[in-house]
């Protein structure tokens, strides 16, 4: 398997990544206890898909897919949560590549 580093976070994919983990969220709420069976994995597995071409895989998407398999867990936000916390870490990272010096070593005082 090739390594991949995740796509730098533009403006378009955290709004397009928001916007489909908000949409997949009150979807599964409007299904409410209709879709447990299987409308919701449908949903959720195209949303993992979905989600690791936009943002990139990360580690914290697979707890959020295992998690919306529970019967009553599929009823809270989720999908919006796990995003959240993707970006927010993304972009720490990103700033802290584009921060470093990239020439000549790093002393430490």
């Amino acid at each position: 398997m090739i390594f991949t580093p995740p796509p730098t976070l533009t403006r378009g994919r955290i709004w397009l990544a928001f916007t489909l983990a908000a949409a997949t969220d009150t979807v599964q709420l409007l299904l409410g206890g209709a879709g447990w069976l299987l409308p919701d994995e449908v949903i959720d597995v195209a949303t993992m898909v979905l989600m690791s071409r936009i943002i990139g895989f990360h580690p914290l998407l697979l707890p959020t897919f295992v998690l919306e398999f529970l019967p009553v867990a599929d009823m809270l936000p989720t999908w919006t949560g796990c995003v959240a916390l993707v970006v927010l870490q993304r972009r720490r990272t990103q700033a802290m590549t584009t921060a470093a010096p990239s020439n000549g070593p790093i002393i430490d005082v």
